[in-house]
């Protein structure tokens, strides 16, 4: 095990971490975006964008068992990909709306500010945690030099 895995895993959920508060503030800067996309000559509403994450290795049975064998530790967290939520777009009334349809409706985006906002909290949260343990790695080492004064 190096020294230094500490670093390495905290320092791939801080950036993983990261790019999910991106993706969330990019989410509420577009809860009233009406035309995201053109799809077929027809604006669509922008859609809620959310994130995938997992190890950064896949590690087949021989690999894990070799790690165990070595009392290694894990290498981190990646970013797996960036996917949009496929829950359907709100019906608003507002006829008033240059989106409107015939009957008055618009199409608005699937974005729940709510949700958003309980997301961000949660990115952050771990975020801090991250930090965390970032520094208590870090002082782990700062103590085990001191050792050999």
């Amino acid at each position: 095990m190096k020294l230094t895995n500490g670093f390495d895993i905290s320092s791939s959920a801080l950036t993983a971490q990261r790019f999910r508060m991106d993706v969330i503030s990019s989410n509420i800067a577009n809860a009233d975006t009406t035309r995201g996309k053109l799809v077929d000559g027809r604006w669509v509403p922008y859609q809620r964008k959310l994130i995938a994450m997992e190890a950064k290795e896949q590690p087949s049975f021989s690999r894990i068992l070799q790690q165990s064998m070595r009392d290694s530790t894990g290498e981190g967290v990646r970013v797996s990909r960036v996917f949009e939520d496929e829950a359907p777009f709100k019906q608003v009334y507002n006829p008033t709306h240059p989106d409107a349809d015939e009957r008055g409706y618009v199409e608005m985006p699937n974005v729940d500010i709510l949700k958003e906002m309980v997301d961000m909290m949660s990115a952050t949260r771990s975020y801090e945690a991250n930090v965390t343990a970032l520094n208590a790695t870090k002082a782990m080492i700062s103590k085990a030099l001191e050792i050999g004064k």
